[in-house]
């Protein structure tokens, strides 16, 4: 299993859309080198920005 994806194969695999992959990755400080992203980093980011209370 592939640990390093394309924002289209990580938005396949997550649920999400591809612009919104890339966005994500630019919000959360997730690099995407070569055009390939971390998956269980990316995934990790996502769950711990779910996790944390957000402030009002």
């Amino acid at each position: 299993m592939a640990n390093h994806l394309t924002p289209t194969e990580l938005a396949e695999e997550s649920g999400l859309e591809r612009r919104e992959v890339i966005s994500k990755c630019m919000e959360l400080g997730v690099p995407i080198f070569q055009g390939r992203i971390d998956k269980t980093l990316f995934l990790a980011s996502i769950r711990q920005l779910e996790a944390s209370p957000r402030a009002s």
